[in-house]
């Protein structure tokens, strides 16, 4: 829907507000045809609830909710929500639209003043005019300015479905509940309704809700010596857009928008995940490269990068994207696109590892033992498909009471110092899912690798313990947490135990050995 010709959406408008301003002009001159319909349709609903005190009761309650002052309060929610996360513009278009809503329909109620049914149930009876209806129409632009927020900002085909259907279900709610009691006929709700699209699809054609790129709204980055080529690379992994053939469109038209060359386009296999893509593109010459991919495939190809002088453009497009938020990526395709283009470069950290039983590679992000590395392994690839994140939470619940470890721990070659844990998570960065700090003192470019050991001694202590993480108390001798920072960390668990890099499980072992590299990688991040 945003990406759509503006000609097309305003045609939409029009067409909605033709069809309400023949219907109000039919209901003005009481043509006979609407008048009976109307009163087909909305007095046997009216009738249903006779007599059903307690549904009446949560109809009442469902009026009141959803009238002026609770649609305005929802409305400036979310508003504010889209603003706190950054989406600003999502933000204004979203106050713009109800607000435009409301004053329309304030301003047309006394001008068509149509009055109520008289069937209208008595108890909280309304006496002011009746079309259009302004609970339809609050309801109807609410859930409108969300389905375009869920079409721009959820990726997952089932998720935009699952909301979408949602909020269509919360409109029709609303509009029953106005003719169940009796509060509209008809013709009142639909009004209501063509209103909300109206100002949805002007609200959309005149204000794009879209994020405004770089190259727009900010001044461009000094360069010392202009580009002889803009070579650009991108890697992709299939699996991880719904649609390839779009995605590669609108990369291509940004990256031509923004100074670059078309891109050339290389594909992640099952058995090459990002490596020897990267490779060949930094033998081709790219000036820039972009990889869309989940963090598997980013650390892949950041790896394979790391010291070539690279820039490497991250579109976060996997269900953790940890790498991505702790860059303070945008998860919406265009904007991290965007970001890979017209972003400026840092330096960030890779962390090389080793173990028994594994080949020597880097992670960027977090590797672990023990309990968070049995929720990688036990994460069931068909569920995470269909419900993304929500399959680690599932799997989590059932790793919960993960057997304590005997471990010990060197820091930076000293004397091992032993320990029992739950967990231990090695971090090149400080933040999970959701904004949550593990390792609050972890930052990605300063050269030192933070480690966090956590040991709830029963099942409910893993209450009190998460929130000592969330409000980062310090910790007392004895206690459940325990923090160690370094450049270099040698992990050993006395038997064999889960393992993960960056979310992918990497097998059973008792050891591993990690080491910050300083600097070794150019990302794009946001200016």
């Amino acid at each position: 829907m945003t990406d759509r010709p503006r000609l097309i959406t305003l045609s939409w408008a029009g067409l909605c507000l033709v069809l309400f301003v023949v219907l109000a002009q039919l209901v003005q001159f009481d043509w006979r045809p609407l008048v009976r319909l109307d009163r087909a349709v909305s007095k046997p609903q009216a009738d249903l609830t006779e007599g059903m005190t307690l549904l009446r009761d949560v109809m009442r309650v469902v009026e009141a909710g959803t009238g002026t002052i609770g649609s305005i309060v929802i409305s400036v929610v979310v508003a504010a929500l889209l603003f706190l996360k950054g989406h600003r513009r999502a933000a204004t278009y979203t106050a713009g639209v109800m607000t435009a809503t409301f004053v329309s329909v304030f301003l047309l109620k006394p001008f068509y003043d149509r009055p109520r049914p008289e069937w209208q149930n008595p108890i909280g009876g309304l006496d002011n005019a009746s079309l259009p209806s302004g609970h339809a129409a609050f309801a109807g632009a609410l859930a409108g300015v969300l389905a375009v927020v869920t079409l721009m900002l959820v990726r997952r085909h089932g998720m935009r479905r699952l909301f979408v259907g949602l909020l269509a279900l919360y409109a029709v709610v609303v509009c029953l509940d106005r003719m169940l009691l009796g509060r509209h006929y008809l013709s009142d709700v639909v009004a209501g309704l063509l209103l909300a699209g109206f100002w949805v699809l002007v609200g959309l054609a005149a204000y794009s809700p879209l994020p405004r790129g770089h190259a727009v709204s900010i001044a461009p980055l000094v360069e010392s010596v202009p580009p002889t080529k803009r070579d650009l690379a991108v890697i992709l992994n299939p699996a991880k857009v719904e649609d390839q053939g779009q995605f590669e469109a609108i990369v291509t038209a940004m990256a031509v928008e923004s100074g670059w060359s078309r891109p050339t386009w290389h594909y992640t296999t099952p058995e090459d995940s990002g490596t020897g893509q990267a490779a060949q593109a930094s033998v081709d010459g790219a000036d820039l490269v972009l990889v869309c991919g989940g963090d598997g495939t980013v650390r892949e190809v950041c790896g394979e990068l790391a010291g070539t002088g690279i820039p490497v453009g991250i579109v976060p497009a996997g269900t953790g994207n940890l790498l991505g938020r702790n860059l303070d990526l945008p998860l919406y395709f265009r904007s991290a696109i965007d970001v890979a283009l017209n972003g400026q470069d840092r330096a960030i950290d890779m962390v090389r590892i080793e173990g028994d039983g594994i080949e020597e590679t880097s992670f960027l992000v977090m590797a672990g033992m023990g309990f968070d590395a049995a929720i990688m392994e036990g994460v069931n690839e068909e569920i995470k498909q269909k419900v993304g994140w929500l399959a680690y939470v599932l799997s989590a619940l059932k790793a919960l009471m993960f057997p304590a470890m005997r471990l010990e721990v060197s820091v930076d070659d000293g004397p091992f110092t032993k320990h029992r844990a739950r967990t231990v998570v090695v971090g090149n960065v400080g933040s999970l899912q959701g904004g949550m700090v593990l390792l609050p003192d972890a930052a990605i470019d300063d050269g030192q690798l933070d480690v966090v050991l956590l040991y709830p001694r029963r099942f409910l202590s893993w209450i009190p313990l998460v929130v000592r993480v969330l409000t980062r108390r310090e910790e007392k001798a004895g206690e459940s947490v325990a923090r160690f920072t370094g450049k270099k960390v040698v992990v050993r668990a006395s038997a064999d135990v889960p393992r993960q890099i960056d979310g992918d499980s990497i097998g059973q072992g008792r050891e591993i050995t990690c080491e910050n590299l300083h600097g070794r990688l150019l990302v794009r991040v946001p200016r």
